[in-house]
C-alpha cells in the first residue's frame, strides 16, 4: 500500500478522498449501503435546478466525489485504481489531475442538458476521461507498440465495455456523463503526448466554451421545462 501511495500519490489521494466523502454522506443518510437523493443533494450532488436557477455551479465539482451506494463506490474506485495508476505513471500527476477534473466537469455539463432535473453524482465521468486519455496515448504510439497496441485496445475496450454495461444495469448511473468525460479525455491524452502546451490550450478552450454554452443555453431550457410542468 505504501508503494502504491509513493508511486502514484494522486491516484491514492483521489481514492482516499472519495472514500472519506462516502463515509460522511453515509453518516448523514444514516445508511452505509445506499445514500438517498435528499442527502446527496444536501452534500453537494448535481441537481440541475439548484445549479442553473440558484447559481450553485460548485456542485459540478462536489458531485464528482459523491456516490449513491456501496456498489457504485466500489466499481468506481476499482476502475480508478486500475486506470488512475496507468495514467499517472504515463502522463504524470499534473496532467492526470487536469484531465480528471476537466473530464468530470464536462461530463456533468453534458448531463445537465440530457438530464435537467435528475440528481447526478459520481466519479465516473472523470474516470472515463482517464480511460479516454489512455486510449489517446495508445493511438499516438500505435506504430511503436505494434501488436501490443491491438492487445492493449482489446483490453481497454473490454474494461470500458464492462463499465458501460454497469452503467446500463445499475440504476442512477448517468451514461451521458460517461460519454461527456470520455471524449475530452481521449483528445487530451492524445495531445498530451504531442505537446503539453496543446493540451492546456485544448482543456482551457473546451471548458470556457462549454461553460459559455451552459450559461447562455441552460437557463432557457430550464424555463421551458418549468413552463411545461
Amino acid at each position: 500500500m505504501r508503494e502504491f501511495a509513493r508511486e502514484t500519490p494522486l491516484t491514492a489521494l483521489l481514492i482516499l478522498t472519495n472514500l472519506l466523502v462516502y463515509l460522511f454522506s453515509a453518516f448523514c443518510a444514516g445508511s452505509f449501503g445506499t445514500i438517498d437523493n435528499r442527502t446527496l443533494v444536501a452534500c453537494g450532488g448535481l441537481y440541475g435546478p439548484a445549479v442553473v436557477a440558484d447559481g450553485q455551479w460548485w456542485r459540478l465539482l462536489s458531485a464528482m466525489f459523491l456516490h449513491g451506494g456501496l456498489e457504485h463506490l466500489v466499481l468506481n474506485m476499482l476502475s480508478l485504481f486500475i486506470v488512475g495508476r496507468m495514467t499517472e505513471l504515463y502522463f504524470g500527476s499534473r496532467v492526470m489531475l487536469a484531465i480528471y477534473l476537466a473530464s468530470g466537469l464536462l461530463g456533468f455539463l453534458f448531463s445537465l442538458f440530457v438530464h435537467p432535473v435528475s440528481v447526478v453524482i459520481g466519479a465516473s465521468g472523470a474516470i472515463f476521461g482517464l480511460f479516454g486519455a489512455m486510449g489517446g496515448y495508445a493511438l499516438f504510439h500505435r506504430r511503436r507498440l505494434g501488436r501490443r497496441y491491438r492487445l492493449f485496445m482489446k483490453e481497454f475496450g473490454a474494461v470500458l465495455g464492462l463499465n458501460l454495461l454497469a452503467g446500463l444495469l445499475m440504476p442512477g448511473i448517468d451514461l451521458s456523463a460517461h460519454i461527456g468525460g470520455l471524449i475530452p479525455g481521449f483528445v487530451g491524452g492524445y495531445l498530451a503526448i504531442r505537446s503539453r502546451w496543446a493540451l492546456w490550450v485544448f482543456l482551457a478552450v473546451t471548458l470556457l466554451f462549454s461553460f459559455w454554452i451552459a450559461l447562455t443555453r441552460l437557463p432557457e431550457r430550464y424555463e421551458i421545462l418549468w413552463i411545461l410542468r
